[in-house]
């Protein structure tokens, strides 16, 4: 607060006052606290796999327990502060234009957003303490003398709640949208197809647009649909681009890089399913598979795998690959498309509303990890406080749900890709529209593939 005051400080004496300067200095350390937060686990685990490798290593002393316990602690409060506080700030002064009647300026803003800021934070608490009251009226009046230690764990539960509830929904939908993403970044092998011709017959139809495009004879004008045909002509550039990339890519690049991407995200995504499915398994038959708070670690006495420091490795590579399918999700999905920054057209209140989105999504993952058994590392600090983590129901029924619909997705995203390739590689996408392609006979795709062979 010292430093944002501060900075409210140094733009009131400054004349030349730019609106959005401070909010997206907020934006940028929240995005800093998110990301962070998406590094918790990894650096946690790989510092244990440093300690059991370098056990009497003088240069890694300053590598301990209550180092990484500080990381948590300072994670969890920065994330709830900006959360709370910064992000709602920001919005505020951004759409704020000072009381009426008052000077208008900085500090005008200033005083509408701290006043908004303040009514909003005792409207979440009555909310909160309401909740409380109905669930658990002791500690409801307990919360009433002793905020901290009371009050403040529901509203933590909740936001980890719906943060957790958010990755549920999206990472499955991230996980198979992965695949198409990836396509898209890659160049894909054709089989069957010949990419001069092809790259020939785009080239011809792009020109012969552009001629239709640049004439000026009034009768053009009138006969031609030009923005069908605008449509058209950027559809055709984007898939002579793409064929041109396709020609260029080296033989390696073409034929393997394709299937190995594809292979290692469907890896990657069938090793998640399986240890669900035996941390679904270990939930019925131990206990201590229960995701809890640990307040003391002990780094450097055993490894969080059974498969040593390999299987450390693999966590850390599954927890950021989820992390990156939930993101991936979360832009993909109908709900949350409207979000998607676009490169020089975003506006402030979007940015805030992005940056919000990340942190609830990032925050969220150390508890959301540990609770479907990606890992062993038990949560350190607050993180493990959250009433809703002892709860067995909750976590069989989050562990089965994430299994079911990330399997479904998976089953459908792979049968749908199978189809689409084998019709596109035998030419049947050319097919008119009155041809349903599901009742081409299995004869007619192999004659097809052979003549195109011969």
């Amino acid at each position: 607060f010292v430093w944002l005051l501060f900075r409210i400080g140094a733009l009131r004496c400054n004349s030349a006052f730019h609106p959005g300067g401070d909010n997206l200095w907020l934006c940028t350390f929240t995005l800093s606290v998110a990301v962070s937060a998406v590094l918790l686990l990894p650096i946690s685990i790989l510092s244990n796999e440093v300690l059991l490798t370098f056990p009497q290593s003088y240069y890694m002393q300053w590598l301990n327990g209550s180092l990484i316990h500080g990381l948590w602690n300072l994670v969890f409060l920065f994330s709830n502060l900006s959360l709370v506080f910064l992000m709602p700030f920001a919005y505020f002064f951004t759409e704020s234009e000072g009381f009426a009647g008052s000077k208008k300026g900085v500090m005008a803003r200033v005083y509408e957003a701290v006043v908004l800021l303040l009514l909003l934070a005792l409207l979440v608490l009555g909310i909160v303490w309401v909740a409380s009251a109905l669930l658990h009226d002791n500690i409801a009046r307990k919360s009433l003398y002793d905020l901290w230690e009371y009050y403040l764990p529901y509203l933590y539960s909740g936001i980890s709640l719906f943060g957790v509830l958010l990755l549920l929904l999206c990472t499955p939908f991230g996980l198979s949208r992965m695949f198409s993403v990836t396509g898209s970044l890659l160049v894909k092998p054709r089989l069957l197809e010949d990419v001069e011709d092809t790259l020939d017959c785009t080239t011809f139809e792009e020109d012969a647009l552009s001629r239709k495009l640049n004439c000026k004879s009034p009768s053009c004008w009138v006969k031609l649909n030009m923005e069908a045909m605008k449509k058209e002509h950027q559809t055709l550039r984007s898939q002579r681009i793409a064929l041109e990339m396709r020609r260029k890519a080296s033989p390696w690049q073409r034929n393997l890089g394709y299937p190995l991407a594809m292979i290692g995200l469907l890896a990657l995504t069938v090793m998640c399913v399986l240890m669900v499915c035996f941390n679904v398994l270990e939930l019925l038959l131990d206990e201590t598979a229960m995701p809890r708070g640990m307040e003391d670690p002990h780094l450097g006495m055993a490894s969080f795998s059974m498969f040593g420091s390999l299987g450390a490795a693999v966590q850390v590579v599954l927890i950021l690959y989820l992390m990156v399918s939930s993101v991936v999700g979360f832009y993909s999905s109908p709900l949350f498309t409207g979000l998607l920054p676009r490169a020089q057209d975003t506006n402030l209140t979007q940015i805030i509303a992005n940056c919000v989105s990340l942190l609830i999504l990032s925050s969220a993952l150390p508890v959301f990890s540990r609770t479907l058994g990606i890992t062993r590392f038990d949560l350190l600090g607050d993180f493990g406080r959250y009433n809703w983590l002892g709860n067995f129901y909750i976590v069989f029924l989050y562990n089965m749900l994430f299994a079911g619909l990330t399997s479904a997705s998976l089953i459908k995203t792979v049968t749908w890709a199978v189809q689409r390739e084998l019709i596109r590689a035998f030419g049947l996408h050319r097919l008119p529209l009155t041809v349903s392609r599901s009742t081409v006979p299995f004869r007619l795709l192999l004659a097809s593939g052979l003549s195109k062979i011969q």
